[in-house]
């Protein structure tokens, strides 16, 4: 990623309890907010900042559930923008009613207009293919104006290939970005 430095790292699916978790030291970053997994295995979300950027954790636990919805969010500081990460991962086990429920939830928690929200994560639901998860997904992200930026694959297994990480932004408040794949090692979905 030299010589620029992404400001936010997020890390669906980072497989950690908290206190592994708390001694990860990514140079130049600290953990800024996280969910461990408190009994099943692997999972759980995690977002590093760079050390000279003011964020704060908002806390939502309580809609977290493994393997359903595993989540955490940080709002950055500074008087010249809004912006909330947040960071997402859902099993293909999980409860896909449930996870819908609660990110809207957790979205009309955070929303206001006046907010610039950027959801990432692994959601394993397929961008790359018309299907029902997806198009309830999307009209849920859709009554915030949220919409997905990632029609890559970010997983490949053979011939098949699947986009089931994205980020989802505002478009008109986010005019100039550019989303694309760092090198195909990066992804924990690539075989």
């Amino acid at each position: 990623m030299s010589p620029d430095f992404p400001h936010i790292l997020c890390f669906p699916e980072h497989h950690l309890k908290k206190s592994e978790l708390d001694q990860i030291n990514v140079d130049g970053y600290r953990l800024g907010a996280a969910y461990c997994r408190q009994v099943i295995k692997r999972g759980g979300v995690c977002i590093f900042v760079k050390k000279n950027l003011k964020y704060s954790n908002i806390e939502l636990d309580k809609y977290c559930k493994d393997q359903d919805l595993e989540v955490c969010v940080l709002k950055l500081k500074s008087t010249f923008f809004n912006v909330c990460i947040m960071s997402v991962y859902r099993a293909t086990t999980g409860n896909f009613n449930l996870f819908l429920n609660r990110l809207d939830d957790i979205i009309k928690r955070l929303y206001k207009v006046t907010l610039q929200l950027i959801i990432c994560g692994d959601i394993n639901i397929d961008y790359l293919t018309d299907n029902d998860k997806k198009r309830q997904l999307d009209a849920v992200l859709l009554t915030y104006s949220l919409s997905a930026t990632v029609y890559f694959p970010t997983r490949s297994q053979g011939y098949y290939n699947t986009a089931i990480c994205n980020i989802f932004i505002d478009t008109y408040k986010f005019i100039n970005f550019t989303v694309s794949l760092l090198h195909d090692g990066l992804s924990d979905h690539d075989a």
